[in-house]
Formats: C-alpha cells, structure tokens, sequence
C-alpha cells in the first residue's frame, strides 16, 4: 500500500546666447556709428568747423562765421579809417538753427535706439522664460548626474547581462549518489528521543541500520530490495497510545531504482523492537506502507502494541503511520536542502 502523503511535487542654451548679444553691446554698436550719427556726420566737415578750420579764414580769403552767433567775426580790427566787414547774421542764425535740428534728430535718434534695444533684451528674457516653462512641463530638460565629492561625476551603476544560476535544488542531492556524500546514520535520520508530528508526540525506541537489506524485511521485501541494488536499511520504532510503528529508509543507487522498489514491494519493513517497545505485528494484521523520494524509498509497519488486528476502522493506526511516513519524507528532503544550501554558498571553483 502506497503513502497517501507528500509527493514531489532619460544644454538648454544658456539665457542670453540663442539669437541675443549681451546686454549693451547692440547699444555700443548703434550709439555713435550710425550714418549721421553724433560725431560722424561727414568726417571732412567736423562738428562746428569751416573749409579752412575751426576760427581761421577760408582760401579765398573771406571770414568764417565765428563759433558763437552774438560774437563778432575776426577780421581787421576797428581804426582811424572805419569799421571792418559786416558779419552775415542771416547765415548765422541758418547755421545755429541746422545745429539744433541736428541734435533734436541725434537725440530723438538715440532714444529710439535706447527702446530698441531694451525691447530686444526683454522679449529675449520672455523667450528664454517661455522656454524653461516648457522644460519644466514637459518634465525638465535631460538630467545630469549630480558632481561627486571630488567633482568628478558620479559614476552610473552597471547591471551584469548574465543572469545569475538558480539555486540548487535539494532533490538532485538526494537523487545522485556523486552530490548525496553526507554522512548517513540511524541516529542522523531519526534524532532525539521524542517526535510530535501535529501535536500529537511519539516515543521514539529502538534504531538499527544494516547493509543487509533483506535481513531486515517481511514477506517478499527483501527479495525486492536485493534486486534493486538495495544499500542499506535504517530503521526506528515510535509508540504513541498503544500504536507502535516502525519506519525503515532503505537507500539505492539511483532514483530509478528506489522508485522500482517502491511499486514493487511486497510484505513489509520488520517491526523493530526493544528500549521498552515489546513485540508487535507478529503473527496479526498491521498496517503496511511503501512511497519513495530521490534514491530513497521508505516503509512502515503499524500495529498494536498488544496484537490486536487491524482494521479499516482503526484510525489511529492510519494517522499514526501516516505521521511516521510524513517524518521520514520530511528527514530525507532536509537531508537534500542541506547539502544544496551547503554548495550554494560554497566558493566557486
């Protein structure tokens, strides 16, 4: 009878660059270089200055206006025979009023520049602005990684392509002899001298192991587990309210083979007796069990401690063996997970 229990289961240009000289230099550019502008309005005739120079007579000989309207020209100065030239006072006032024409126009010229290049500067800066708006709408410009300590930048972290190797799984130790080298005792298997399996608690008795497999077997088991390379058999005995049950491991050198054993079996483990465990299952009816896990395949043998037979109805017998077949598929998988947690932090070769 098989178990019914567990199975394997990511520059914005700098304000005042695009399009935009530096404040003031369109101003250096207009203000006095400009055709008719203040100080070069055609460089042959300088600000104020006659054909012949500022205040000196011009080649034919005639007098140049003087530089103030109300001054007298310069010329022979007032003697016993009379007065000189009379000063052209018309013509002064014409040249007096073309200068202040001029300087109106300099003056309006340049306010108009001034505004020009004012405007220029703020619908740059409304430019600009309009442009960090949008940055900042649309999420920010491209990061940049915040300088180091050092100054230098602070380097990205860099992510292996290569996935890592998953760990290992237990079950491929317990399945291969080359990976299952931990030591393996009767005691290792099956410690302590007390089991609770769901509270309900064992009394554990007797152990054995022995390499004669079949010395230690009912009925036909033995056969069973000689022809499928049996190595080795470990047994222990638990007694709980008068229900005793010995579990037996027997060890092969392959899953294959454990699990041949298995669906072949055929009369049972020995009931293992002593440390205060009598005799039990001879000569009645017990409970027996076989399932397999890796290269182990596992029994059990229930029955009363004082041979009365078992039936169907005796559900303390059948929770009992259960509990035992459970433990010793739980001590078989740790045994497994043990030497895989054990290699998985091993260094690498």
């Amino acid at each position: 009878m098989s178990f019914g229990g567990p199975q394997w289961p990511q520059e914005p240009q700098r304000q005042g660059q695009q399009g935009q000289q530096g404040y003031g230099e369109q101003g250096r550019e207009a203000y006095g270089q400009q055709p008719g502008g203040h100080g070069q309005q055609g460089q042959g005739q300088g600000y104020g200055q006659g054909a012949g120079g500022y205040g000196y007579p011009g080649p034919q000989g005639g007098g140049a206006p003087a530089p103030f309207p109300d001054a007298p020209a310069p010329g022979p100065f007032p003697g016993p025979q009379g007065g000189g030239p009379t000063p052209d006072w018309s013509a002064l006032a014409d040249a007096s009023a073309s200068r202040a024409r001029r300087k109106r126009l300099l003056t309006i010229g340049g306010g108009v520049l001034a505004a020009l290049v004012v405007g220029a500067v703020v619908a740059t800066a409304v430019v600009a602005t309009g442009k960090e708006d949008d940055t900042a709408k649309n999420g920010g410009g491209t990061p940049t990684a915040p300088a180091s300590p050092t100054g230098s930048p602070t380097p990205e972290p860099t992510f292996s392509s290569v996935a890592p190797p998953p760990p290992p799984n237990p079950k491929d130790y317990i399945s291969d002899p080359k990976k299952d080298r931990a030591p393996l005792t009767a005691e290792g298997l099956f410690p302590g001298r007390k089991l609770t399996m769901d509270g309900r608690p064992y009394t554990k008795g007797a152990t054995s192991a022995t390499a004669n497999c079949a010395a230690v077997t009912q009925g036909g088991l033995g056969a069973v587990l000689k022809k499928n390379g049996c190595q080795k058999v470990l047994r222990a005995t638990y007694v709980r309210d008068g229900v005793a049950v010995t579990v037996g491991v027997a060890v092969f050198p392959s899953e294959a083979a454990a699990l041949k054993a298995k669906n072949q079996a055929t009369g049972g483990i020995a009931p293992l007796t002593g440390a205060g465990v009598g005799d039990f299952c001879r000569a009645t009816v017990c409970l027996r069990r076989s399932n397999a896990i890796g290269r182990y395949a596992y029994f059990t043998q229930a029955g009363f401690t004082n041979g009365k037979k078992v039936t169907t109805a005796d559900r303390g017998v059948f929770r009992s063996s259960d509990d035992l077949g459970t433990f010793a598929f739980n001590q078989i998988y740790a045994r497994g997970k043990s030497q895989a947690s054990a290699a998985a932090g091993a260094p690498r070769q």
